[in-house]
């Protein structure tokens, strides 16, 4: 059940404390709290709950604040019930009337939040403070459909920014002798527990040759430098032992044990460990190292490699992103936790571009993976500037004119590098430690959404520093000429 606060909240320095003390206005809690319009979507985030059954349900301001908090301070979720048990700005920000020394809730809400408050919804509040800030800014767009007198087109406005970049994901870096190692310890635990309602039936427990497997893994993985041929021969040994747990635990369920006495980690485990056993029985016998939908990790199987060709890290495993940056702000576009290749989704991001903001980007930064001859003349009919140099080779004769426009073209697009490195760095997408795919992505799409509200609360900053020093600085003259 969901019921709306009918009380208003009070202006915070109004807001109640014990120590009989007041709330600053000019706090950064109390900024980004007036920047997020919390009731333009919290009639979405009711429809979820029945208006009659069930326990009132925490509000939606308490709900998405938590998840900001989280992600602006980079906590675990226990750390950011207990920064905000102790702070009562965090409490103000979440919507609470007073101070409570109490925590307002558990921590294991937290994976409820993320699971109500989808990806989705989080890019519509971006797009939305986002795009009333722009609007705000823009001193010759006087009207919000930014559109022009009747029988003109509307002119292209703006530069758009496109790239793409990869969520890491928190798992261990997986072998395929460490994955087969782990699923067979895994069908190991399994078959001990189907046999224990069958001691009476059947004497003996099937043979699982586990001392002997271990020993076999050791063997290859505690050695600093392995052959292909040791490794290979190490894999289709243990690819053995599986199989053969495998076919003793179907044996064990035709015999009448039932899968009930296996936990739902233990059932969707089996399931994964079945997939693994095709995947890598495929990959040894046709001597490859790739496979479609490849897993790499028994807790998290919707993980798969990605592909990047960075220094350093030419393979992560995790999410893969496909961004857009328009004046320093970032929005999370396409995201999908299967390679594919970024070129492809340049129109649909041109024409998110134009959705938002009323007009198509005066120019489309983007770097060489995107030019492609389809996407050129797509930008071209819509009268789009496409950055970097024409395909086919290269002019011999460059003008001052042109290498300066290619620089500074090179040059802004840097920005979403940085917006990259400040998301990864400063905050959560360098290690996503959700472990479902529905809330990792709303602990992505989070991220952006605190990316932007920290630069907007740094231009708020800015700006009353501004103003507050030409204050000072007016009085000290009139005092001096007084």
């Amino acid at each position: 059940m969901y019921r709306k606060e009918e009380q208003p909240l009070p202006p915070p320095e109004k807001f109640e404390l014990p120590f009989e003390g007041k709330l600053s206005p000019n706090n950064r809690w109390v900024i980004m709290a007036e920047l997020i319009p919390w009731d333009d979507f919290e009639e979405e985030y009711a429809k979820l709950f029945s208006a009659e059954k069930g326990a009132p349900a925490k509000l939606f301001r308490m709900a998405l604040g938590t998840l900001i908090i989280k992600g602006k301070l980079g906590t675990s979720d226990r750390e950011t019930i207990e920064q905000i048990k102790e702070n009562p700005y965090l409490q103000y920000f979440i919507g609470l009337n007073c101070y409570q020394q109490e925590p307002p809730l558990e921590s294991s809400m937290l994976v409820h939040f993320r699971k109500r408050i989808d990806g989705e919804l989080i890019n519509k509040i971006n797009k939305k403070i986002v795009k009333r800030e722009i609007d705000k800014s823009d001193k010759e767009v006087k009207k919000k459909d930014c559109l022009q007198e009747k029988g003109e087109k509307i002119k292209n406005k703006g530069k758009l920014i496109l790239d793409a970049t990869c969520a890491p994901a928190d798992i261990k870096y997986p072998t395929d002798l460490g994955i087969l190692n782990q699923a067979r310890i895994e069908t190991e635990r399994i078959i001990d527990n189907l046999y224990k309602p069958l001691r009476v039936k059947l004497r003996k427990k099937p043979r699982t040759s586990r001392i002997i497997a271990r020993k076999e893994y050791l063997k290859v993985a505690k050695k600093r430098k392995v052959s292909y041929q040791e490794r290979r021969k190490a894999i289709g040994k243990q690819l053995k032992y599986l199989k053969k747990n495998l076919g003793n635990i179907e044996d064990l369920i035709q015999a009448g044990a039932s899968q009930e006495n296996l936990s739902k980690r233990q059932k969707n485990c089996l399931e994964t460990i079945k997939k693994v056993y095709e995947q890598q029985q495929s990959m040894w016998e046709n001597k490859t190292q790739s496979v479609p939908q490849r897993i790499v990790s028994l807790t998290q199987r919707h993980i798969r490699p990605i592909v990047r060709g960075k220094a350093g890290k030419p393979i992560e495993f995790g999410a893969k992103l496909s961004v857009s940056c328009v004046d320093n702000y970032v929005f999370l576009d396409k995201i999908s936790w299967e390679n594919f290749n970024e070129s492809c989704h340049l129109k649909e991001q041109v024409e998110k571009y134009k959705e938002t903001f009323g007009y198509y980007p005066e120019s489309v930064h983007v770097d060489k993976i995107y030019r492609t001859r389809e996407n050129r003349n797509w930008c071209k009919e819509r009268g789009i500037r496409i950055s970097g140099p024409k395909l086919g080779r290269p002019p011999k004769n460059v003008s001052e004119e042109e290498k300066k426009k290619a620089h500074s073209d090179e040059c802004f697009r840097n920005a979403i590098e940085g917006k990259f490195g400040q998301a990864k760095r400063i905050f959560s997408l360098n290690l996503v430690m959700t472990k479902l795919p529905e809330t990792s992505i709303t602990s992505i799409a989070i991220t952006f959404l605190v990316v932007n509200l920290s630069k907007l609360l740094r231009q708020f900053l800015s700006l009353f520093l501004s103003l507050f020093t030409n204050n000072r600085t007016g009085g000290t003259h009139q005092t001096a000429f007084h």
